[in-house]
């Protein structure tokens, strides 16, 4: 590759983004080999339309909507991931704030960084452990801020599954986390 200008002002884009854009793969996907491809994938896309993106303030939704877009795709093609839950127990009940919640809120509530970024790689492992179907939807509602109806349309599946499967996915992650999350 040559060092035009637009070259280097496309390698700054990157760096400043690529964080962004990886956490975003690998929260969906739950793989860091396969988040690097979607990664990958995404500044591709954005390399052909760098000139409408570089300048432009919308250029990080623009990213995070196609890496969640990839990923998805990515899941869709790669795994088998929805598969029929039975219709026993509760939908998921959102009127009080549980510990995963308060583990994902943009507040931030610890006393110190050290402990907050121990939490966060807790949080991290185990959210990649959850199987598919709950780590998903999970991850679209506390860290992409889509509504359920958003991600049931997004995921082609009931509004009551995507409920189910967040319900889940918490009970799994307060299994993961242990005791230690109903305290933060």
């Amino acid at each position: 590759m040559s060092d035009t200008p637009r070259t280097s002002q496309f390698e700054a884009f990157v760096v400043a983004y690529q964080d962004m854009v990886f956490a975003t793969a690998v929260r969906l996907l739950g793989r860091p080999a396969d988040a690097e491809d979607v990664a990958q994938t995404v500044f591709l896309k954005a390399w052909e339309r760098f000139d409408e993106l570089s300048e432009s303030p919308s250029a990080p939704g623009w990213l995070r909507t196609v890496a969640t877009n990839l990923s998805l795709n990515h899941l869709t093609r790669h795994r088998r991931r929805w598969q029929l839950f039975s219709e026993m127990g509760r939908e998921g009940e959102e009127a009080a704030m549980d510990p995963v919640e308060r583990l994902t809120s943009t507040a931030e509530s610890a006393p110190a960084s050290l402990e907050r970024a121990e939490r966060d790689r807790a949080l991290d492992a185990a959210v990649r452990r959850l199987p598919d179907p709950q780590r998903v939807p999970l991850v679209l509602f506390h860290f992409e801020d889509r509504s359920y109806q958003e991600i049931a349309e997004l995921l082609g599946v009931s509004l009551g599954k995507v409920k189910t499967d967040i319900h889940r996915g918490r009970l799994a992650l307060r299994g993961y986390l242990g005791d230690g999350s109903r305290s933060i």
